[in-house]
């Protein structure tokens, strides 16, 4: 078990334990360590409006803490859930570090069927954002740089998730964009530069604005890929 002792999520661990009191099965953070904010699970028995009200009036000294404020949910409701859920709920099962209790996710897997729909609607979705988005910027590229950086994490999931499930090597940036060029073959410098946005490298050397039309192409091509992908 990992320890928050001194991170940014040990107070918010800290008012979950005084307001759940034995109710706290789990907690847990998830995503690439240093994220920020941090992301975060507690896992609870039982979840009042009590408990709701509790947690939103330490909202704001969490959010100060570099703690994102932490998903709320039974742990039937998380297993129940894998299905509706298969690719924000696998990238936590899988990058999960315990903080507190006992790890709330043995046993439990995400079906190869439901993730494979998920990213087919997830990546649409992702190709018809950019676009609308990119209008409502107005042609201003402070606005399209933030589109491009905001963005380019969602899409690292999705591709980390593809690679998965085509059984490919998902653990690094250099694994995911060798993937992307050998199988959708999605330009290997594109992807690459918008995975590194992902690491707050934006101040070496990529400049988002300039990169939206070959993002945009990318997510075009990983569209019509995934229309006809079969497993390999």
């Amino acid at each position: 078990m990992d320890s928050p002792h001194g991170g940014p999520l040990a107070a918010t661990l800290h008012d979950l334990q005084l307001i759940f009191g034995d109710r706290l099965q789990a907690f847990v953070a998830y995503g690439h360590p240093g994220a920020a904010p941090s992301p975060s699970v507690a896992l609870v028995h039982t979840l009042t409006n009590d408990d709701l009200t509790a947690c939103a009036a330490r909202a704001s000294a969490w959010h100060r803490a570099g703690s994102a404020t932490p998903l709320l949910l039974t742990t039937d409701e998380f297993a129940g859930s894998l299905d509706a859920f298969p690719v924000e709920y696998g990238e936590i099962i899988d990058t999960h570090r315990l903080l507190f209790g006992v790890n709330p996710f043995a046993g439990l897997s995400i079906r190869a069927d439901d993730l494979r729909r998920a990213c087919e609607v997830q990546v649409k979705s992702h190709l018809l954002h950019l676009r609308e988005n990119f209008v409502e910027c107005g042609g201003r590229p402070s606005a399209v740089a933030a589109l491009v950086t905001d963005s380019a994490p969602a899409f690292a999931l999705l591709l980390r998730r593809l690679a998965q499930l085509d059984g490919h090597p998902a653990g690094s940036h250099v694994d995911l964009g060798a993937y992307a060029g050998q199988r959708p073959k999605l330009d290997p410098r594109v992807v690459g530069d918008v995975l590194a946005l992902t690491s707050g490298a934006s101040a070496a050397g990529v400049d988002p604005a300039r990169l939206f039309p070959g993002y945009l192409a990318a997510v075009e091509q990983l569209s019509h890929f995934i229309d006809s992908w079969k497993l390999a």
